[in-house]
């Protein structure tokens, strides 16, 4: 997404995780815990992935996108698809997206990644290189 700021990626806390699971150090058990709206927004509001779950191998992953910021109001905590995202974005000044990824199938769950979008990601001064002093 073009107007993304302030991305943080939790790629190497997953591979922590699973070296863990891996290992025998943690169980299945403790990893693949969704929960039950989880498995919902996945199934009605997730994109499906070419990524094969870590745990199960069995299902591909589904990434769900969950968004929250005072602008809105009750949808705030809502399971958005990401072609909604950049509608989003134009309508509202800023708002955090965070990207979990789950198996339908095992329930495995891990976020991803979180960023920032919204108007105000276009005229930021550190985007655009001019910070003031």
């Amino acid at each position: 997404m073009r107007s993304q700021r302030q991305v943080v990626d939790y790629s190497l806390q997953r591979r922590a995780l699973l070296r863990e699971v891996y290992s025998g150090r943690a169980g299945t058990y403790e990893v693949c815990d969704a929960s039950p709206y989880l498995l919902s927004a996945a199934r009605f509001h997730g994109e499906a992935t070419e990524e094969r779950c870590p745990i199960c191998r069995r299902e591909n992953l589904t990434h769900v996108h969950y968004i929250y910021g005072d602008e809105l109001r009750q949808s705030a905590g809502q399971a958005r698809s990401r072609k909604e995202l950049p509608g989003l974005a134009h309508s509202l000044r800023e708002f955090q997206v965070y990207v979990v990824e789950v198996c339908r199938g095992c329930g495995w769950n891990h976020l991803v990644e979180q960023f920032v979008l919204g108007r105000d990601t276009m005229n930021d001064p550190a985007e655009l290189g001019t910070e003031s002093m």
